[in-house]
């Protein structure tokens, strides 16, 4: 699904000394890659704030106590996306609403958003699903009118450009009051572990998070505030700051896989390919089909049969998980979702793809549909 062997040899002699200059200096924590890094990631959202930690699930945590939301309050998100989501809700015992999401972008959909805020409604979570933006124009206006935070799961849409309807642009994950993304591996921009961090243009929220990231201590062994223990490495931030350069060059090569495969499929009256709305610009942290004729599972199966990598996000909707069923969700409030898990597949995306590939995998999907 992702070659990332062959993307480390093109950098290696780059991350191989990034690396050592780490070993040899011994700082392994909060080194002085992690402040470069720091920097780095600002110029190139534009943000005033990134706070590095340890990976995309704290990002969401930390986000959500940084804000100072109270057990009992609820968030919105979408229903179909990956559990760390609804995990950190949860786990803070917030209360998650979740709803449906539009059938073309797979992003949260904003009818069904407006219509699950109550009183208790303290923030949204909009999550830029596989590689491009929610509706955040939208979304950004109903958190306005009901005087909520906005949290944007960037997890899967680095490098995603943004563009409101008066021609102002933003990077994904720094439109609201907050955001965070995932350094996981197979991102668009990974280390070799576990990574992430938090976006803010709030100076005060940021002197909070960069706190609480590291036990609430501003002096060492002083706790000024609830923390955890959420840090990103010296040596991630190291790979980091060698492949962030790359980002862009990065997101163009999955659009040029994605761009072949959609081409290629574009014929097939069993398949509808990835829709990119007009406000935003595509990174394809995924490419995913979805497969009409009912015969997606047996193509999983086919595809694996061919030593084809693909995979299916998600199976099982969080609304169904054992650990988030909840006795106020109807079935009819999530048709969308409960339809795309019966029908979405995603196949190899990343920087190494060629022609030879792609034309197998096409013609493998096309034969068999």
């Amino acid at each position: 699904m992702v070659d990332l062997q062959s993307q480390y040899q093109k950098i290696k002699d780059t991350v191989d000394a990034s690396i050592q200059e780490v070993l040899n200096s011994s700082a392994y924590i909060n080194g002085p890659y992690v402040h470069e890094f720091q920097a780095d990631l600002e110029k190139y959202l534009g943000v005033k704030h990134v706070i590095p930690c340890a990976n995309g699930t704290d990002a969401l945590q930390i986000a959500m106590m940084g804000l100072g939301l109270e057990p009992g309050d609820e968030v919105i998100t979408a229903d179909f996306t990956f559990a760390a989501t609804v995990e950190v809700i949860g786990l803070l015992k917030l209360t998650p609403v979740l709803v449906d999401v539009e059938p073309d972008t797979f992003n949260i959909d904003i009818d069904a958003l407006k219509k699950a805020i109550t009183p208790k409604t303290k923030a949204i979570v909009p999550v830029h699903l596989f590689g491009q933006c929610a509706n955040m124009e939208a979304v950004l206006e109903v958190a306005n009118e009901h005087n909520l935070f906005v949290i944007e799961d960037n997890a899967q849409a680095i490098g995603a450009d943004y563009t409101f309807a008066d021609g102002t642009k933003k990077k994904a994950g720094t439109m609201g009051n907050v955001g965070t993304t995932s350094f996981f591996p197979s991102k668009n921009l990974g280390c070799y572990g576990d990574g992430g961090a938090i976006f803010t243009n709030d100076d005060e929220l940021a002197h909070i998070l960069r706190g609480m990231v590291n036990h609430g201590m501003y002096k060492r062994y002083y706790h000024d505030v609830v923390g955890v223990n959420s840090r990103l490495d010296s040596i991630q931030a190291a790979v980091l700051k060698a492949k962030l350069p790359l980002l862009d060059s990065y997101c163009d090569a999955r659009r040029k896989a994605a761009e072949y495969y959609s081409n290629a499929f574009a014929d097939n009256p069993n398949i509808i390919t990835p829709i990119i709305s007009d406000f935003t610009t595509h990174v394809f942290h995924q490419y995913t089909l979805r497969i009409i004729n009912g015969k997606r599972d047996e193509l999983h199966q086919h595809l694996l049969d061919k030593g084809i990598p693909n995979a299916i996000y998600y199976p099982v909707p969080l609304h169904a998980q054992k650990a988030y069923q909840d006795n106020r969700y109807n079935e009819t409030d999530f048709t969308v979702t409960n339809q795309l898990i019966d029908e979405v597949i995603s196949l190899p995306m990343h920087t190494e793809l060629d022609e030879e590939q792609l034309a197998f995998i096409t013609k493998t999907i096309n034969d068999f549909i």
